[in-house]
């Protein structure tokens, strides 16, 4: 979704070269005649994102319109537009709040340069506050975007959560953002602003969990130097996240029944139990009740943490909300490494929506930080996503492959090295090949580079190193081939040209 401009301008000729200048580079626009309507605008309007504003104006001028937006949304980029280059008009309004100026008539050039570092340093601003917040305890549902329809009934629960000390277990699957709305639920509740304390519970080598968890005493064991306090002491008056608390190990799950019971942890070593007050809210993206019918997970550890359910679901059954994910990882990563991306073009943006993110926000947060990395514009393109734009439907006329290329069942798209090899399993299907791998042993897409190395290996073999005809069935150029050939160090098994 694009940004939108409000302009403010009395003259007609002088709105419509503005929304000109702006449209033609994405942006959306509305308009104003004078001060009043823009602050009416800036009212109703809560989708723009930054406004051009004629300083003289009849009625309501541009000075006064501009407080006025300033006191509505502090946080809305201003720039102002003036006929003279009066020091002091400037002055006055840069101090009544105004992000930049320029005297008409300027280049559409010197327009867009404008406005995008307000664009830019308005990001800015707002991911500083998202940081301090999340580093504060205060991130509340407000700072997560959750604008899709199934998103709704996930924070009206969290809200309802929030409200009390209740404990909440979050399901879902890897990398639908748990954690977030667990500091979600934290930030609108009584204790925000405490401690919030994170434990993977299927990261801790099991000989530490007892000590990472409840703490130790010095000399407790071989290589405890220090009293160490433990998770739930740090946690104390605040919120402790377990992460994948599935894969806690039995003998640990019996004692963190105890602490849940009582309020107390004793700590390895201790000579006494420590009062600990502690919100506790579990996440886990396996089924604790299979678990519970294994004898893998303890049954009253199960009904003591699974007091409140919540689901969190999977990014692409919220696809509303992936133009909005996209913008504000750019904006992120722009600030941690530097660079100045607008965003998202709109092929980019509808090879995005297409796929189906089986690595759910964090793969989407992932692949948005490589394409910020390799983009060589101001704007994301397809080619910057080189592992997703690999995976588009290439075989839109017909949806099939040849009984003997599998498909991962789990997977509605199809790589394009896959359809190459279909094709060409379907023309020496006399003497059948192995496929080429897409997943590795752990059910995860391997990288495209890795599958192409295997693709372009497999393709020398079957046509006996003829590197025209391995070219030519790829449907690349030679010297693209062996390009190819010297980056993945193939270049010995070219034997002849046919």
């Amino acid at each position: 979704m694009g940004k939108t401009i409000l302009i403010v301008d009395d003259d007609p000729a002088q709105r419509r070269l503005l929304q000109a200048a702006v449209e033609r580079n994405g942006f959306l626009t509305r308009a104003a005649e004078n001060g009043a309507q823009a602050v009416e605008a800036v009212d109703k309007h809560a989708d723009i994102d930054i406004v051009l504003l004629d300083l003289v104006m009849p009625g309501m001028s541009g000075q006064e319109a501009l407080k006025e937006i300033r006191m509505r949304r502090g946080d809305l980029p201003c720039i102002v537009l003036t006929a003279s280059g009066g020091i002091d008009t400037v002055v006055q309004a840069m101090q009544a709040g105004a992000s930049d100026f320029f005297v008409k008539p300027a280049s559409p050039e010197r327009i867009m340069v404008s406005v995008r570092n307000a664009l830019e340093m308005s990001n800015l601003k707002t991911e500083v506050v998202r940081m301090k917040k999340r580093v504060t305890g205060q991130l509340g549902f407000d700072d997560m975007v959750a604008n899709a329809p199934v998103m709704a009934p996930v924070v009206r629960m969290g809200k309802r959560a929030a409200a009390s000390n209740i404990p909440v277990l979050i399901t879902g699957e890897s990398g639908v953002g748990k954690e977030l709305l667990a500091r979600a639920i934290q930030g609108a509740s009584e204790r925000a602003g405490r401690p919030f304390v994170t434990v993977n519970c299927g990261a801790i080598p099991e000989n530490l969990v007892e000590s990472i968890l409840f703490g130790h005493a010095k000399g407790s064991f071989t290589g405890a130097t220090d009293n160490h306090a433990g998770k739930f002491v740090e946690a104390h008056t605040g919120t402790l996240f377990l992460d994948e608390v599935g894969e806690l190990p039995l003998d640990m799950q019996v004692k963190l029944l105890r602490v849940l019971q009582e309020g107390e942890v004793d700590p390895v070593g201790g000579k006494r139990a420590v009062k600990v007050d502690v919100r506790i809210i579990s996440a886990t993206n396996k089924d604790l009740a299979k678990l519970v019918a294994d004898n893998r997970f303890r049954e009253d550890l199960y009904y003591r943490l699974n007091v409140f359910p919540i689901e969190a679901p999977p990014l692409r059954e919220r696809k509303e909300d992936l133009p909005t994910l996209v913008q504000r990882f750019v904006a992120r990563f722009n600030a941690e490494e530097g660079r100045s991306v607008r965003g998202a073009s709109q092929a980019a943006m509808q090879m995005l929506m297409d796929y189906e993110w089986p690595g759910n926000v964090r793969q989407l947060e992932n692949s948005v930080f490589r394409a910020v990395i390799l983009c060589e514009g101001d704007v994301l393109q397809p080619e910057d996503f080189p592992q997703i734009a690999g995976l588009k439907p290439l075989l839109a006329a017909n949806d099939s492959l040849p009984a003997d290329v599998p498909v991962p069942a789990n997977d509605h798209h199809v790589t394009a090295a896959h359809a190459v090899f279909a094709q060409a399993v379907a023309e020496a299907a006399a003497t059948p090949t192995p496929p080429v791998a897409v997943f590795d042993g752990e059910g995860h897409l391997r990288q495209l580079e890795q599958i192409e190395r295997d693709l372009i290996e497999l393709a020398i073999d079957h046509y006996a190193g003829h590197m025209s005809e391995v070219a030519r069935r790829l449907g690349i150029g030679r010297s693209t081939l062996y390009r190819k050939l010297r980056e993945y160090g193939l270049e010995e098994r070219a034997v002849g040209e046919g």
